[in-house]
């Protein structure tokens, strides 16, 4: 067995991972998670992925479901094989954390 075949170990990067979650939206708003400035943190560590993000409200009866679907994007990436989505509420987002291209979809100025 050759251990040096570099097409065994896939690196997962950062880019690729965000990429992903740019594929997850809040269903309530027609934006990205990431564009929404949901996600503040993503950490990798061989196969493994752990995403740090937040919803717009603690209220929303949908983070279980934005959850899932992050998760099961970013173990669709080649070379992750574990995914952790934490939900966190500090710092608390607001609309200034969103990007320019959701502020001006959503008329937020």
């Amino acid at each position: 067995m050759n251990n040096q075949n570099p097409t065994e170990q896939q690196d997962v990067t950062e880019a690729q991972v965000f990429q992903a979650l740019r594929d997850v939206y809040d269903p309530e708003i027609p934006v990205s998670i990431v564009d929404l400035g949901l996600v503040y943190d993503v950490k990798i560590i061989d196969d493994w992925v752990g995403v740090k993000m937040t919803l717009t409200t603690p209220g929303c009866g949908m983070g279980g479901a934005i959850s899932n679907l992050a998760r099961e994007r970013v173990l669709e990436i080649p070379g992750v094989h574990e995914c952790d989505i934490r939900i966190v509420w500090e710092p608390q987002w607001n609309p200034s954390m969103m990007s320019d291209e959701a502020k001006k979809k959503l008329g937020v100025e």
